[in-house]
């Protein structure tokens, strides 16, 4: 049921009640003119006591209807004073209300029952463990952040990561960076394997380029050489350069080694305190962070990872989305497995929405106050009679029926005492 047909059916109950009411008091007017004109007639001591009931009844019908109908509206539409209390009073209302939902419902002792039985991590891990609530967490997730990075302002985003770029490469020393990135490639030993393969491809080449290499020595030679010599000279050298370079990719200890490792070494030392290379890397730095290169590199990064990032959130079958689908597994196994990882995250949950609503009461006491203040006046009093309309016709009906009671019993006790 929506709440069109909700309000609809609270419009005819409340109808159907004061036809009641109305109903009943007329019933007494019948009954009280009735018994007054029997009583010119007839002597009977019983009419006396219907027409003392039904004269009471009314005054109370009457006095009821007047009291309820006051709370609502101005009876008869005449502006008697104290009379629509409701439509002229509903900024005190609002006011009274929002103070008496704070004090009497968003109280430590009223709230922290209902905070302690709080178990998010037990319903997060339920939920996330059905396949399609999962799929629906992953498709929505992507959703949200595609529209997200398709909203942005490229030029503020290039921007901020020129910004930022520039602050990132002005406190760097890439003097030191650099010399520290081959201190590293020292300490590991790389570089004796980098010479383990250079000398092994140089030896590789001069095996496969023998001619080439006696052809280079044949164009060197002096012209009263003779042939022969020059071949076997060529070979001498070819073979004596290839030895060597074996010795250099299998000898560990050979003194090249150490001349190369001894060579970097420095130029380690001298890459963290030579002036000239951080002169250097200072004017690298300066052409790094320029307006124009750093604008342009800032723009071409943002607008390759925008694309990436969009190409990765539309394909369902992405390894960013599938990512997304393991860590929301491993989450909801987590949360199964792990009590005391499902404890901490409800005590948090526990103790963030406590403070949230002790923070937030007067802000829902303000809250109600200001909503029932901006509502019109009529409008308020329809809501109002509409919401309690229909008990409030039982004090009607109560009216008169106790009034007729009471001046029954005073009409009795009269003739007693009489």
């Amino acid at each position: 049921m929506n709440a069109q047909q909700r309000s609809a059916d609270k419009i005819k109950q409340l109808r159907y009640h004061k036809r009641l009411a109305t109903g009943l008091f007329l019933l007494m007017v019948v009954v009280y003119a009735l018994m007054t004109w029997l009583s010119r007639t007839d002597t009977s001591h019983w009419i006396g006591y219907v027409k003392a009931f039904s004269e009471a009844a009314m005054v109370g019908a009457l006095a009821d209807w007047f009291a309820v109908t006051a709370l609502f509206h101005h009876p008869l539409g005449l502006p008697i004073p104290h009379t629509n209390l409701i439509e002229k009073s509903k900024k005190s209302i609002g006011d009274n209300l929002g103070n008496f939902v704070v004090q009497n419902f968003l109280t430590p002792q009223n709230i922290r029952p209902y905070i302690q039985q709080l178990t998010v991590s037990a319903y997060a891990a339920e939920w996330l463990s059905g396949a399609r609530n999962k799929a629906l967490l992953v498709s929505e997730t992507a959703k949200v952040l595609k529209d997200i990075v398709q909203k942005m302002d490229d030029a503020a985003v290039a921007g901020f990561i020129a910004r930022k770029g520039a602050e990132l490469i002005g406190s760097v020393q890439l003097n030191q960076v650099v010399a520290g990135a081959l201190q590293y490639f020292l300490d590991k030993k790389e570089h004796e394997q980098l010479i383990t393969t250079l000398a092994a491809r140089i030896r590789q080449f001069i095996g496969e380029n023998e001619e080439m290499i006696q052809d280079k020595v044949k164009e060197e030679s002096y012209f009263f050489v003779p042939r022969f010599v020059e071949n076997k000279l060529a070979a001498k050298i070819s073979s004596g350069l290839s030895r060597y370079f074996e010795e250099v990719e299998t000898d560990k200890e050979h003194k090249i080694r150490k001349e190369i490792g001894q060579q970097l070494e420095q130029f380690v030392s001298d890459l963290r305190a030579g002036e000239k290379w951080v002169q250097e890397f200072e004017q690298l730095k300066e052409r790094l962070v320029s307006g124009e290169h750093l604008n342009k590199y800032a723009t071409d990064i943002w607008q390759s990872l925008k694309q990436t990032l969009i190409s990765e959130l539309s394909d369902n079958d992405s390894a960013m989305l599938r990512y997304f689908s393991r860590t929301a597994d491993e989450l909801a196994g987590s949360l199964k497995q792990d009590a005391a990882l499902r404890a901490r995250i409800d005590n948090w949950v526990r103790l963030t929405a406590y403070k949230y609503i002790l923070r937030n009461t007067e802000n829902v006491g303000l809250l109600i106050s200001n909503t029932v203040g901006n509502w019109q006046g009529r409008e308020l009093s329809q809501k109002l009679e509409m919401e309690v309309g229909k008990d409030l016709q039982f004090i009607r009906i109560n009216g008169t029926l106790v009034g007729g009671l009471v001046g029954l019993l005073i009409y009795a006790i009269t003739h007693l005492l009489s």
